[in-house]
Protein backbone atom coordinates (compact mmCIF):
# COMPACT_ATOMS: atom_id res chain seq x y z
CA UNK A 1 0.00 0.00 0.00
CA UNK A 2 0.98 3.73 -0.46
CA UNK A 3 0.62 6.73 1.79
CA UNK A 4 -2.81 6.75 0.43
CA UNK A 5 -3.85 3.61 0.71
CA UNK A 6 -3.67 2.67 -2.62
CA UNK A 7 -1.77 -0.51 -4.33
CA UNK A 8 1.45 -0.06 -5.10
CA UNK A 9 1.43 0.70 -8.78
CA UNK A 10 -1.93 1.97 -9.18
CA UNK A 11 -0.35 5.37 -11.02
CA UNK A 12 0.68 2.92 -13.97
CA UNK A 13 -2.67 1.18 -14.22
CA UNK A 14 -4.55 4.31 -14.00
CA UNK A 15 -2.10 5.89 -17.36
CA UNK A 16 -3.14 2.69 -18.67
CA UNK A 17 -6.31 2.84 -18.60
CA UNK A 18 -6.97 6.28 -19.13
CA UNK A 19 -5.07 5.52 -22.52
CA UNK A 20 -7.20 2.57 -23.69
CA UNK A 21 -10.04 5.33 -23.02
CA UNK A 22 -9.03 8.05 -25.18
CA UNK A 23 -8.00 5.13 -28.04
CA UNK A 24 -11.90 3.57 -27.18
CA UNK A 25 -13.05 7.02 -27.61
CA UNK A 26 -11.38 7.97 -30.97
CA UNK A 27 -12.25 4.88 -32.94
CA UNK A 28 -15.36 5.85 -31.58
CA UNK A 29 -15.75 9.08 -33.45
CA UNK A 30 -13.89 8.40 -36.53
CA UNK A 31 -16.43 5.69 -36.73
CA UNK A 32 -19.54 7.83 -36.64
CA UNK A 33 -17.41 10.61 -39.01
CA UNK A 34 -17.26 7.32 -41.22
CA UNK A 35 -20.91 6.19 -40.98
CA UNK A 36 -21.96 9.55 -41.31
CA UNK A 37 -20.32 10.16 -44.97
CA UNK A 38 -23.14 7.59 -45.85
CA UNK A 39 -25.94 8.06 -43.74
CA UNK A 40 -28.54 10.25 -43.16
CA UNK A 41 -28.08 12.23 -39.70
CA UNK A 42 -31.76 14.13 -39.36
CA UNK A 43 -34.25 15.08 -42.15
CA UNK A 44 -33.46 15.72 -45.71
CA UNK A 45 -34.81 17.51 -48.25
CA UNK A 46 -34.36 17.34 -52.40
CA UNK A 47 -32.34 19.84 -53.94
CA UNK A 48 -35.12 22.45 -55.51
CA UNK A 49 -32.50 24.28 -57.84
CA UNK A 50 -32.14 22.85 -61.44
CA UNK A 51 -28.80 21.01 -62.07
CA UNK A 52 -26.39 23.74 -63.44
CA UNK A 53 -24.79 21.85 -66.58
CA UNK A 54 -28.25 19.97 -67.30
CA UNK A 55 -29.33 23.67 -67.96
CA UNK A 56 -26.06 24.47 -69.80
CA UNK A 57 -26.86 21.68 -71.72
CA UNK A 58 -30.19 22.40 -72.29
CA UNK A 59 -29.82 25.89 -73.57
CA UNK A 60 -27.01 24.69 -76.02
CA UNK A 61 -29.06 21.71 -77.67
CA UNK A 62 -31.27 24.56 -78.15
CA UNK A 63 -29.43 26.87 -80.57
CA UNK A 64 -28.81 26.39 -84.33
CA UNK A 65 -25.59 24.64 -85.71
CA UNK A 66 -24.95 28.10 -87.09
CA UNK A 67 -26.37 31.36 -86.62
CA UNK A 68 -23.94 32.71 -89.48
CA UNK A 69 -27.25 32.96 -91.43
CA UNK A 70 -28.94 35.07 -89.22
CA UNK A 71 -25.91 38.08 -90.59
CA UNK A 72 -26.32 37.38 -94.07
CA UNK A 73 -23.86 36.90 -96.38
CA UNK A 74 -19.90 37.80 -95.55
CA UNK A 75 -19.84 40.55 -98.39
CA UNK A 76 -22.49 42.42 -95.87
CA UNK A 77 -20.43 42.50 -93.16
CA UNK A 78 -19.14 45.64 -92.12
CA UNK A 79 -16.55 44.08 -89.75
CA UNK A 80 -15.04 42.70 -92.53
CA UNK A 81 -15.05 46.17 -94.66
CA UNK A 82 -11.12 47.61 -94.01
CA UNK A 83 -10.25 51.15 -94.90
CA UNK A 84 -9.86 52.27 -98.14
CA UNK A 85 -6.32 53.50 -99.70
CA UNK A 86 -5.58 55.36 -102.87
CA UNK A 87 -3.17 53.42 -105.56
CA UNK A 88 0.28 53.82 -105.30
CA UNK A 89 1.53 55.75 -108.12
CA UNK A 90 5.14 55.70 -107.97
CA UNK A 91 7.97 54.00 -105.80
CA UNK A 92 8.79 56.25 -102.83
CA UNK A 93 10.19 55.74 -99.35
CA UNK A 94 9.45 57.77 -96.35
CA UNK A 95 9.62 58.00 -92.51
CA UNK A 96 7.04 58.29 -89.92
CA UNK A 97 7.34 58.65 -86.01
CA UNK A 98 4.20 57.19 -84.42
CA UNK A 99 4.17 59.65 -81.70
CA UNK A 100 1.23 58.35 -79.21
CA UNK A 101 -0.39 61.08 -76.78
CA UNK A 102 -2.01 60.00 -73.53
CA UNK A 103 -6.09 60.90 -72.92
CA UNK A 104 -5.67 60.18 -69.55
CA UNK A 105 -3.50 60.39 -66.65
CA UNK A 106 -1.22 57.25 -65.16
CA UNK A 107 -1.06 56.75 -61.91
CA UNK A 108 0.73 54.18 -59.54
CA UNK A 109 -0.63 52.32 -56.88
CA UNK A 110 -0.45 54.26 -54.78
CA UNK A 111 -1.79 57.57 -55.99
CA UNK A 112 1.57 59.35 -57.31
CA UNK A 113 1.30 60.60 -60.81
CA UNK A 114 3.59 58.62 -63.60
CA UNK A 115 2.49 60.50 -66.21
CA UNK A 116 0.41 62.86 -66.58
CA UNK A 117 -2.58 63.30 -69.60
CA UNK A 118 -1.43 65.17 -72.42
CA UNK A 119 2.19 63.25 -72.56
CA UNK A 120 4.07 63.15 -75.78
CA UNK A 121 5.84 59.68 -76.42
CA UNK A 122 7.26 56.94 -79.35
CA UNK A 123 6.48 53.84 -78.47
CA UNK A 124 9.11 52.50 -80.63
CA UNK A 125 11.96 54.10 -77.83
CA UNK A 126 10.47 50.59 -75.31
CA UNK A 127 9.18 48.17 -78.16
CA UNK A 128 10.23 46.67 -81.42
CA UNK A 129 8.20 45.49 -84.57
CA UNK A 130 9.83 42.21 -85.07
CA UNK A 131 7.42 41.85 -88.26
CA UNK A 132 6.79 43.76 -91.30
CA UNK A 133 3.49 44.94 -92.58
CA UNK A 134 2.71 44.30 -96.40
CA UNK A 135 -0.61 46.38 -97.28
CA UNK A 136 -2.32 45.69 -100.17
CA UNK A 137 -5.48 46.42 -102.31
CA UNK A 138 -7.54 42.71 -102.55
CA UNK A 139 -6.80 42.39 -105.80
CA UNK A 140 -2.77 42.60 -105.19
CA UNK A 141 -2.63 39.93 -102.85
CA UNK A 142 -1.22 37.79 -105.44
CA UNK A 143 1.64 40.06 -105.63
CA UNK A 144 1.65 40.24 -101.22
CA UNK A 145 1.70 36.50 -101.12
CA UNK A 146 4.76 36.24 -103.25
CA UNK A 147 6.43 39.47 -101.66
CA UNK A 148 5.92 38.84 -97.77
CA UNK A 149 7.86 36.38 -95.46
CA UNK A 150 5.84 34.02 -93.83
CA UNK A 151 6.67 36.18 -90.25
CA UNK A 152 4.96 38.99 -91.77
CA UNK A 153 1.55 40.50 -91.64
CA UNK A 154 -0.69 41.50 -94.69
CA UNK A 155 -3.58 43.79 -94.59
CA UNK A 156 -5.85 44.14 -96.72
CA UNK A 157 -7.63 47.46 -97.37
CA UNK A 158 -11.51 47.80 -98.25
CA UNK A 159 -12.81 49.12 -101.38
CA UNK A 160 -12.47 45.44 -103.22
CA UNK A 161 -14.97 43.16 -104.85
CA UNK A 162 -17.81 42.26 -101.81
CA UNK A 163 -16.31 38.11 -102.35
CA UNK A 164 -12.52 39.85 -101.22
CA UNK A 165 -12.96 39.54 -97.88
CA UNK A 166 -10.01 38.79 -95.50
CA UNK A 167 -11.58 35.75 -94.15
CA UNK A 168 -12.96 34.30 -97.54
CA UNK A 169 -9.03 35.04 -99.28
CA UNK A 170 -7.59 33.82 -96.23
CA UNK A 171 -9.82 30.11 -96.64
CA UNK A 172 -8.34 30.43 -100.08
CA UNK A 173 -5.12 30.82 -99.97
CA UNK A 174 -3.81 29.18 -96.37
CA UNK A 175 -2.63 31.91 -94.57
CA UNK A 176 -4.29 34.15 -91.96
CA UNK A 177 -5.12 37.52 -93.52
CA UNK A 178 -5.53 41.13 -91.85
CA UNK A 179 -8.03 43.67 -92.16
CA UNK A 180 -6.46 47.87 -92.24
CA UNK A 181 -8.11 49.19 -89.72
CA UNK A 182 -8.80 53.15 -89.62
CA UNK A 183 -7.28 53.54 -86.52
CA UNK A 184 -4.04 52.01 -88.15
CA UNK A 185 -4.40 53.66 -91.04
CA UNK A 186 -3.98 57.11 -89.06
CA UNK A 187 -1.43 56.03 -86.58
CA UNK A 188 0.66 55.18 -89.59
CA UNK A 189 0.04 58.13 -91.67
CA UNK A 190 -0.97 55.55 -94.66
CA UNK A 191 -2.48 56.87 -97.97
CA UNK A 192 -1.57 54.30 -100.95
CA UNK A 193 -1.18 50.88 -101.36
CA UNK A 194 0.85 48.66 -101.63
CA UNK A 195 2.91 49.84 -98.93
CA UNK A 196 5.27 48.20 -96.79
CA UNK A 197 6.11 49.26 -93.23
CA UNK A 198 8.96 47.62 -91.31
CA UNK A 199 11.36 49.50 -88.18
CA UNK A 200 13.94 51.42 -88.15
CA UNK A 201 15.71 52.23 -85.45
CA UNK A 202 13.06 54.66 -83.95
CA UNK A 203 11.08 55.19 -86.84
CA UNK A 204 8.58 53.41 -89.26
CA UNK A 205 10.08 53.00 -92.60
CA UNK A 206 7.01 53.35 -95.71
CA UNK A 207 8.00 51.87 -98.69
CA UNK A 208 5.42 52.58 -101.43
CA UNK A 209 5.49 50.29 -104.49
CA UNK A 210 4.25 50.57 -107.88
CA UNK A 211 3.14 47.88 -109.76
CA UNK A 212 2.50 47.99 -113.62
CA UNK A 213 -0.63 45.83 -115.25
CA UNK A 214 0.42 44.08 -117.91
CA UNK A 215 -1.16 41.21 -120.16
CA UNK A 216 -5.11 40.70 -120.83
CA UNK A 217 -5.46 39.97 -117.08
CA UNK A 218 -3.79 42.77 -115.87
CA UNK A 219 -2.00 41.06 -113.51
CA UNK A 220 0.25 43.35 -110.97
CA UNK A 221 4.35 43.32 -111.17
CA UNK A 222 6.70 45.69 -109.75
CA UNK A 223 8.07 48.22 -111.57
CA UNK A 224 11.68 47.77 -112.29
CA UNK A 225 14.04 50.42 -114.04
Amino acid sequence: MDDDGFPQGWHVVAIQSALIGAMIVGALILAGAARAETSNVGRTWPIAEPDAMAEIEAAVARQPASIAPRFGPRSGWSALKGATLGIAQADRVRSVVPFYTLDQEIRLADGKLLYPKGFTFNPLTYVSLPQRLVIVHPRDLGWALRTAALTDWILLTGGGEPKDDALSLGEKHGRALFILEERVKERLGLTVAPVIVRQSGQKLELTEVHLERRGSQGLPQEKRP
